[in-house]
């Protein structure tokens, strides 16, 4: 079944399966190794887990049938990074607990949710107090830049106004100039040259954009400042939250430098 509310499993878990890399990270911080027992191949923090679980597959490519021989009490998946119909398939025999996050609010909820969940509530509260407090002391960009950020190249995929990276960007000081359409479009070089686009961000990930991306597109994009950024920071909604602050600190001073 899938999960509608906290109360409904009525248990401890004592073997989750996480198909969600960064809530994989979660379980890790909120002391739940002996109560995992499978993660994903993507899944790389903690880096000691990815050699010691079992592996399920990747997000979107679940091994149901090993995910059976498991026999989990518990699987914590998530509404975007895993495909609908595994999700349904798998909630027929198991308990699935089902994450939608698309902003702080809803990442702060989800760390308290399977804090509950899994019997850590004092830890998980612990986690999100400190998130919250770290990100009260963030100091964004100013005046507001005019930022796209790109995902995925051939074609190049942007983020919307509805994703977790639009709220991150905006609590950077970076206004998103495609936060008015949904979830992740496609676009083009010529969109970027045509929307005031001032900065250009191309994450580590999913695509691993590198120095050579940066060079390909400023020959088209000369006026504007195009950086790689660590795609953990941005799009992991669990206790990587943790870390973030710093890093968005140093990279708001990175891409002030030489601003007018």
């Amino acid at each position: 079944m899938i999960l509608q509310q906290i109360s409904k499993l009525g248990y401890i878990p004592q073997r989750i399966i996480s198909l969600v890399p960064s809530q994989t990270e979660l379980l890790a911080d909120l002391g739940l190794e002996n109560n995992t027992i499978a993660i994903t191949k993507f899944c790389v923090h903690p880096a000691t887990w990815l050699k010691t679980k079992e592996r399920v597959g990747g997000t979107k490519t679940i091994n149901i049938n090993m995910v059976r021989q498991l026999q989990p009490d518990l699987i914590i998946a998530n509404k975007e990074e895993n495909v609908k119909e595994q999700v349904e398939q798998l909630a027929l025999d198991y308990p699935v607990w089902v994450t939608d996050v698309n902003n702080m609010e809803d990442a702060c909820q989800m760390i308290a949710d399977i804090g509950a969940l899994t019997g850590k509530p004092e830890k998980a509260l612990s986690i999100t107090n400190h998130i919250k407090k770290d990100f009260e002391t963030l100091h964004p960009a100013f005046p507001t830049l005019k930022t796209a950020y790109l995902i995925w190249r051939n074609p190049y995929m942007t983020v919307g106004g509805d994703t977790f990276i639009n709220d991150l960007m905006a609590s950077c000081g970076l206004e998103n100039i495609f936060a008015a359409a949904k979830r992740y479009p496609e676009i083009n070089v010529a969109t970027l040259q045509e929307t005031g686009c001032q900065l250009l961000l191309l994450s580590s990930e999913p695509y691993p954009f590198s120095e050579t991306h940066i060079h390909e597109l400023q020959r088209s994009l000369p006026r504007i400042k195009i950086i790689l950024v660590d795609g953990e920071m941005f799009s992991w909604y669990g206790s990587r939250l943790l870390k973030s602050v710093p890093y968005l600190q140093e990279l708001i001073a990175t891409i002030q430098a030489g601003q007018p």
